[in-house]
């Protein structure tokens, strides 16, 4: 094998973000009456018009593979919704597909899983893509449609050993053993919030939204922003912490999460475009990044969501980098206990501006399968807007897994 290939972020596009239906499709947002593969194959045919208008010599034919995470892979999200969402985007039948689930980090991995691909010089393109409409299928749906069906299933006894703790229960375990305060993670919370509003006011957010159109019986939907930010948070924000204050937790009755410092259940997608290096010089496409370190690892399962802590490490290692180098640092916010415990063990202050610099997925939502490629794009634009130089991502996962990835903006 020869010298592998430098690999580079062409452009990156998601969905305007809606809030879920679980709780009642007539009360659910903006997309919880869209159908996954419509969602899933208007973004990325949005990626590929805006690939076109970049470079006219551009040809879906270089596209070697589509890759696509999601969690919960039932109903329209079943079948390979990679492949099926292809075809449907026009991407050319000679294209393969292929879906991935690692719980929240299926969209990360289904990103560096191209990377390496495209490394080792197994093609010239890839697709990298995510969805999640957690109105139709939220987490654990995979297990209950089976109960549901009466098919047989045997979960073994062992398995509630490391996945029978809810992480909303971890989240709290973890605040626990730390040390944390109720107005701590609250503050943080309303702080992701704050800065989503401001991200999207300055239009941060618009230019890189791919509008979506769909028909549900009678009625017509548009969608082309998000509709979980709060207004308050940017206009009044001590005020806004006040608020978060007053929720119940409801993993424990003394507990410290709630639904303000927690990610928030969602529907949307995303996908990015990775080329080699050689193939976007030669059609004069300037990418917005190349991805210099990337790494997995996994941690206790029980309390879970602290593998992001060695994911990250490897892969600043990897790409021969510092914490104090990142100009952004992208952690998912699944709750916002962790994330205090990142910055405390990586050597970084979560409050810092560099953190979640648009807002992260307590403000703007973490539709599972879809978050890694949602904030992975938020990060590079956010670098290249700013002239930022590097950025590193991390998200935890389900049953203490965790990736990570680094960036150089170009």
């Amino acid at each position: 094998m020869g010298k592998l290939k430098e690999v580079v972020v062409i452009d990156a596009v998601r969905s305007g973000i809606g809030k879920s239906g679980r709780k009642g499709m007539e009360k659910g947002g903006q997309l919880c009456q869209a159908s996954a593969q419509d969602l899933l194959a208007a973004v990325m045919r949005g990626l590929l018009d805006r690939v076109h208008a970049k470079s006219p010599k551009f040809d879906e034919s270089i596209i070697e593979d589509v890759v696509v995470g999601c969690l919960s892979q039932i109903g329209e999200q079943g079948g390979n919704i990679a492949r099926i969402a292809a075809l449907m985007a026009g991407i050319p039948n000679t294209t393969s597909a292929f879906t991935v689930n690692q719980y929240c980090n299926a969209g990360l991995r289904a990103i560096n899983s191209a990377a390496h691909q495209l490394m080792i010089g197994d093609g010239d393109a890839c697709v990298c893509a995510g969805v999640e409409i957690m109105s139709h299928y939220g987490m654990g749906s995979d297990m209950e449609v089976a109960f549901a069906a009466k098919y047989p299933v045997r979960f073994s006894p062992k398995v509630m050993q490391f996945m029978g703790v809810p992480q909303g229960l971890c989240a709290e375990m973890i605040s626990e053993q730390n040390g944390h305060t109720r107005e701590q993670l609250d503050r943080l919370g309303a702080l992701s919030m704050k800065k989503a509003v401001e991200a999207a006011r300055k239009g941060w957010h618009a230019d890189h939204i791919v509008p979506f159109e769909y028909k549900w019986e009678d009625k017509s939907y548009r969608v082309d922003s998000d509709e979980t930010t709060r207004t308050k948070a940017a206009d009044d924000f001590e005020g806004f912490v006040a608020d978060l204050a007053k929720l119940k937790p409801p993993f424990k009755p003394d507990g410290m999460v709630t639904a303000g410092n927690s990610s928030q259940i969602v529907d949307g997608s995303a996908a990015v475009l990775l080329m080699t290096a050689d193939k976007a010089e030669e059609l004069g496409i300037e990418p917005l990044a190349r991805i210099i370190g990337t790494a997995v690892a996994g941690g206790e399962p029980v309390p879970m969501l602290l593998a992001p802590i060695p994911a990250a490490r490897k892969a600043l290692k990897r790409a021969g980098k510092k914490i104090d180098q990142m100009d952004v640092i992208e952690p998912n916010e699944a709750f916002m206990s962790p994330l205090v415990e990142f910055g405390r063990q990586l050597g970084y202050d979560p409050a810092e501006d560099r953190v979640n610099p648009t807002g992260g997925a307590v403000a703007i939502g973490h539709p599972i399968g879809a978050s890694g490629v949602i904030y992975f794009g938020e990060m590079v634009h956010h670098l290249k807007r700013t002239k930022g130089k590097y950025g590193l991502q991390m998200i935890c996962g389900g049953g203490g897994v965790a990736i990570s990835t680094v960036v150089e903006s170009l």
